[in-house]
């Protein structure tokens, strides 16, 4: 066997290896490509359009070329406890039901125009549910929504290079860094 070969046959090893290690972590997952969490596939494209009502294209991408349906489906299974993802479940409800009696419509079916203005409506009955004390240990679902759409849009690649200044680090540090009024703000630190 030559040395040619020899590195062949162990890139084979290697692919059936990893191949084989990621049935195992994921444990033969199937179905719907949200990963099988709690969110629906019909969740995760309503998240979508809700992130792109919040963070609409402009000359930057939107959150919907962010995909930040599928990082919300992803940290509400992942990362949520159970008190959290079922009061972000059970938002999704109160979302559509309320979308539904206020507009006579789903939130699907609406322009952008009422969207938005349905929006700002939920964005305004969140900020004084928040400020009210007895509520701090009960997260208002709208506010979780926006929270995770807008870290969820910065933080992607389109959100953090395309919509921010982004410098990939490591890179040195420069603490004074002339601002000129315009200027993007800064995806890195």
């Amino acid at each position: 066997m030559n040395r040619r070969e020899a590195v062949s046959a162990v890139a084979l090893l290697m692919g059936g290896a990893l191949i084989n290690m990621e049935t195992l972590l994921t444990g033969c997952k199937t179905g719907s490509s949200n990963g099988g969490g709690p969110l629906s596939n019909d969740d995760v494209a309503l998240l979508d359009e809700i992130g792109e009502t919040i963070v609409p294209t402009t000359s930057t991408p939107g959150a919907k070329a962010a995909q930040t349906g599928l990082y919300i489906a992803a940290v509400v299974k992942d990362c949520y406890d159970e008190k959290h993802r079922n009061a972000f479940i059970a938002g999704m409800d109160t979302f559509r039901s309320e979308c539904k009696k206020r507009t006579g419509k789903t939130f699907m079916d609406n322009n952008a125009e009422h969207r938005l203005a349905f929006l700002n409506a939920l964005d305004a009955e969140q900020k004084a549910y928040t400020k009210d004390e007895r509520n701090k240990d009960k997260p208002h679902y709208f506010r979780m929504m926006k929270e995770l759409t807008l870290y969820g849009y910065f933080t992607s690649q389109p959100g953090a290079t395309q919509t921010l200044r982004y410098i990939e680090t490591p890179g040195r540090y420069d603490g004074c860094v002339d601002y000129k009024k315009g200027d993007k703000v800064w995806a890195t630190g």
